[in-house]
């Protein structure tokens, strides 16, 4: 293998798996670039979810059903568009592919700035603003593989598990300061109609992240370089003939899936059970009553946290058996939250449910770091790169899907059948690969 260089703008003679052609400081900067990036993607993706339980405040006036299928729809173009960035770290490069992406999120965040300023928007415009969202989280589907590629397989569970949750964080930073932001004036936007006193100024929300995507472009232009590794699409298309491929999307749709869909949920969750759309408004005062924007942030925190705070631990003990914790603890958890939600007849049940809610999160946070460990471990380097773009567009429709199913059927009952899946993936996660006689240890 020729020397390390790099001068210029691909890294000649790299291989990270040999210390004399590896760059600790390259890759570094590369991945606090690129996860600055995915952290506002994130937000783009989450945008949706944090202004529509907002809009009928405004003057909009949007059925329930609608406003759960205005923040579903970021979850299935996502999950289509990361079937297109699999393909891009090995075809056009992590420079290009990540400036180029954070210029894109300017376009969805610009379309609501527009839109809410007009309570007669049409619920079909507002759907398809909420579809252009999904380029926000698409881009983890490439820029996870393009980090894998710049780092060593004893570091991939630690700078994966970094990438991934400080990203994952963009959806609780945007739930979180949207609420802030709707109640004071930013940015010399005060002169916005048709706003009225104490009404959340929702267009806040939608532009403040704005100056940060374009100076994320500019970092990626400037500073992140591209790795010798090519490949077209045919050649990448070998990761559906490695059955590991199949197992582990369906254990990532179980964590990430889960964690995205009801990260997007919360809220919703929360007001038609226990909150002002739920039975309990009936008997109940409103101020009894839980706002579920006040607390939609908590999970996607904790998740997110315990996401890279856990990458440590399975690069040091391996992912499968993190994995299988987190099925467990999942299984578990949302039995119980399905079970207070039956019962529910008190605002004092909130609480209880809460606390089995914030621990599927947790669990879920930690299976999130787990099964991106298991990959690089089980896989070759590229096919693992494929993979794990695949996973993650899949498990990315997770907003879509849950959104939908609890349009079809009683909250409880979807816990339940959520919780029966967390059982079937701790099985396939046990025998494949994290009993002793697995035959894929990872």
């Amino acid at each position: 293998m020729s020397q390390l260089d790099t001068s210029g703008r691909v890294l000649a003679g790299w291989n990270p798996e040999e210390p004399d052609h590896w760059s600790a400081p390259i890759a570094w900067r590369t991945l606090a670039i690129t996860t600055f990036s995915l952290m506002l993607g994130f937000t783009v993706w989450f945008l949706p979810s944090a202004v529509a339980p907002r809009l009928n405040e405004i003057g909009f006036e949007l059925t329930k059903n609608q406003i759960y299928w205005i923040t579903s729809m970021p979850g299935l173009s996502c999950g289509a568009l990361r079937l297109i960035y699999m393909f891009l770290p090995a075809t056009i490069g992590s420079r290009k592919m990540i400036g180029w992406s954070s210029l894109l999120y300017v376009l969805p965040m610009l379309g609501w700035f527009f839109a809410v300023q007009h309570p007669d928007t049409s619920f079909a415009t507002l759907l398809a603003l909420s579809f252009t969202c999904g380029i926000g989280a698409a881009t983890f589907s490439g820029y996870m593989p393009s980090t894998g590629f710049f780092f060593p397989k004893r570091l991939s569970g630690t700078a994966l598990g970094l990438q991934g949750g400080l990203g994952n964080m963009g959806m609780s930073v945007i739930q979180l300061a949207a609420p802030f932001l709707m109640s004071t004036g930013l940015l010399g936007l005060t002169w916005i109609a048709p706003y009225a006193d104490g009404a959340p100024r929702v267009f806040n929300a939608t532009v403040f992240f704005l100056p940060w995507s374009l100076i994320a472009a500019a970092l990626a232009f400037v500073y992140i370089k591209d790795v010798p590794v090519k490949a077209n699409i045919r050649q990448q298309l070998d990761i559906f003939g490695n059955i590991d491929t199949w197992l582990m999307t369906v254990l990532y749709i179980m964590t990430f899936g889960i964690f995205s869909g009801f990260a997007a949920q919360t809220a919703n969750i929360i007001n038609n059970n226990y909150g002002a759309s739920s039975p309990l408004a009936q008997t109940l005062a409103a101020a009894d009553l839980p706002r579920g924007a006040s607390y939609a942030f908590i999970g996607t925190l904790l998740g997110s946290f315990l996401r890279f705070a856990w990458g440590p631990l399975c690069d040091r003990f391996g992912g499968a058996i993190w994995t299988f914790v987190s099925a467990v603890g999942m299984a578990v958890t949302m039995g119980f939250c399905g079970w207070q939600v039956a019962t529910a007849d008190d605002a004092g049940d909130f609480r209880v449910f809460m606390i089995g809610l914030l621990a599927m999160f947790f669990f879920a946070g930690v299976g999130n770091a787990a099964t991106f460990k298991q990959m690089p471990m089980i896989m070759p380097k590229r096919q693992a790169g494929g993979a794990i773009g695949f996973t993650a567009a899949v498990a990315a429709l997770g907003p879509f899907l849950v959104g939908i199913a609890l349009t079809l059927m009683p909250t409880s009952t979807f816990f339940y059948g959520c919780a029966a899946f967390c059982v079937v993936c701790a099985v396939i996660c046990w025998i494949r690969y994290a009993s002793p006689s697995a035959k894929r240890p990872g």
